[in-house]
């Protein structure tokens, strides 16, 4: 079994917000919510006048459902080696790995250098 896979860029960009005192959030522009004893972590659409880090997400196109083992592995591994920060949402099918948007370019390299293929909407990215 390969673990690479075909990745897509999201056209949206993400925030992570830590809410310390909060069960859940005061509004419903949530993209994933986990709830943990030191709070409530948020991630959702990044707004245009927001000054927080700014996240881009990865994710596969084919589904690889809960039983796969080492999908999550095959991409988080080459971006920690790297030193490229993640923050990863697991859905059902996939999983949405977020890399801090100044890195993107690094993330992209990384991917492709352990064998992923990355895209975007319009297509393949351009090497570099």
């Amino acid at each position: 079994m390969t673990t690479a896979q075909r990745l897509h860029i999201v056209p949206s960009q993400f925030m992570v917000e830590h809410l310390p005192n909060a069960t859940f959030p005061d509004d419903d522009e949530w993209i994933a919510l986990v709830r943990a004893p030191e709070g409530l972590t948020v991630v959702r659409d990044a707004s245009p006048f927001a000054e927080a880090e700014r996240w881009i997400g990865f994710y596969g196109d084919a589904s690889h459902g809960l039983e796969t083992p080492g999908m999550l592995a095959a991409i988080v591994g080459p971006l920690a080696a790297a030193g490229i920060s993640v923050f990863v949402a697991s859905t059902f099918h996939a999983d949405l790995v977020l890399v801090p948007e100044h890195r993107l370019k690094d993330a992209i390299t990384a991917l492709r250098d352990a064998g992923h293929r990355v895209e975007n909407s319009a297509g393949t990215l351009p090497a570099g």
